[in-house]
């Protein structure tokens, strides 16, 4: 597809490397010339130097041949306007980003509306989601749902002491009752779709798909199951720290964020009634501990700077907080606060950038099934993909172990009228308006009937 990216700031690079990996052509659109000549030097994309919002910046940028046109500036309206502009000159579809908390759902209907924005994101509402699944099950250091929260996958990292190391998966299985499967496991940088006879290490980092009942009742029969946090300290007081603690204090969890602009104090215990509002330098050791930094469940660093979270992180840790959360954006810094010992690390522009990634998958799908929700999991070695069944007959109502199923290719769950769960065997069927849960290592999919031959 012809994409157009304006803003080429942290999300609209991931937003480049992701969809250029893709196979899309792509031109990117920034008013700073340094960004386009650092996005046009690194990647095989066209940049056209101006501002999103005029009409002959647009033209050159040829919006008018675009399937999909992406706003991702540092502004709201801006976004916006380039959306509604970009869809008058003959983009097909537009997706832009807008962050400010004072436009609720039916302000954005509205607008989505009126402007004729095919989709809108926010991704500090998106980081906030994941790390509100994370703190709800916080034995994982990623949580995904699929199909309404019908089927749920988790990673988690096994330690020496964890009970199922050394364990084959056939004897994990005759071990535990509950319905589930270890779909994928990440070792020494290589991901495995492991058969009965994999063997379970320490340092393995396993993808576990179940119900939310059986994935509850399956980690508890491991000894790897932590209590949900019920007091949470979050450092920073960003736009996620407030999305996030509006959903952790609705589900009566205590939250007290620390910040140190006295303006954005001032305005956080404004609209977060339920919420302690510290004002203070969260970097200062002296004030976590008298915050009470000892005796929370959860710390979640969410400071403007990676190098900051990193270090408030490895003090939490130093202090046996029972679950230690991460914002960091850089790559590398992402790699290295693993060898630190940290990890569960969340990255906003990655969120950010697979949920539109799946938006541009499914509008370029003409197969029969769509792809309605998309992850990467396992260090974005592999993606799991839920598609709704269409009427293809190579594929529905076959055993399962009749079909020639690409390898590196996994179906991990069906989801049957909506709610029924089915972990497959070999003599399960597809029907018909199933949804079905794939997962892929190394190799992307476009639609359901690509996992066989």
């Amino acid at each position: 597809m012809n994409i157009i990216i304006a803003g080429c700031g942290k999300i609209g690079k991931t937003l480049v490397a992701d969809l250029v990996s893709e196979g899309h052509d792509i031109t990117v659109i920034d008013q700073s010339a340094q960004a386009i000549d650092d996005i046009t030097n690194t990647y095989d994309v066209m940049g056209v130097c101006g501002n999103a919002t005029d009409c002959d910046t647009l033209e050159e940028a040829s919006v008018y041949n675009s399937d999909l046109f992406i706003a991702v500036t540092s502004s709201d309206e801006l976004n916006m306007l380039a959306c509604f502009l970009a869809k008058k000159i003959g983009a097909a579809h537009s997706v832009a980003r807008i962050r400010n908390p004072e436009y609720n759902d039916r302000s954005l209907g509205f607008m989505r509306q009126h402007l004729d924005i095919s989709m809108s994101i926010n991704p500090e509402k998106l980081v906030a989601q994941e790390l509100y699944n994370i703190l709800r099950l916080p034995s994982a250091f990623k949580v995904e749902y699929f199909s309404r929260r019908n089927l749920e996958m988790i990673e988690v990292k096994l330690k020496a002491e964890h009970q199922i190391c050394g364990m084959t998966l056939m004897k994990l299985r005759d071990k535990f009752k509950e319905n589930f499967l270890i779909s994928a496991v990440l070792r020494g940088g290589q991901v495995y779709i492991p058969d009965g006879s994999f063997v379970l290490e320490a340092g393995d980092i396993i993808s576990i798909a179940a119900s939310p009942n059986d994935m509850q009742k399956l980690l508890k029969g491991m000894g790897m199951l932590q209590k949900g946090a019920k007091d949470v300290i979050l450092l920073g007081g960003s736009k996620i720290a407030y999305y996030l603690a509006k959903m952790l204090t609705s589900s009566g969890i205590n939250v007290k964020i620390v910040e140190k602009e006295l303006e954005r104090c001032q305005h956080l215990s404004d609209n977060l009634p339920k919420t302690v509002i510290i004002h203070g330098d969260g970097s200062h050791q002296d004030l976590l501990l008298e915050e009470g930094i000892r005796n929370v469940d959860a710390c979640v660093s969410l400071t403007g700077m990676d190098e900051e979270n990193i270090i408030i992180s490895i003090f939490a840790s130093s202090h046996n907080v029972p679950k230690v959360i991460t914002k960091i954006n850089s790559d590398e810094l992402c790699k290295m606060s693993e060898r630190l010992g940290l990890d569960c690390v969340v990255s906003p522009k990655s969120i950010t950038s697979d949920v539109i990634v799946r938006y541009a998958r499914a509008l370029q799908n003409s197969q029969g099934s769509n792809v309605e929700t998309m992850y990467k999991i396992m260090d974005g070695k592999a993606e799991v993909l839920e598609f709704k069944v269409g009427s293809d007959a190579r594929l529905t109502d076959v055993p399962l172990k009749n079909l020639k199923i690409k390898p590196g290719t996994l179906i991990v769950g069906i989801i049957r009228a909506g709610k029924v769960v089915i972990i497959p065997t070999g003599d399960d069927v597809i029907k018909n308006g199933d949804k079905v849960i794939v997962l892929a290592a190394d190799h992307r999919l476009d639609d359901l009937s690509h996992i066989v031959y």
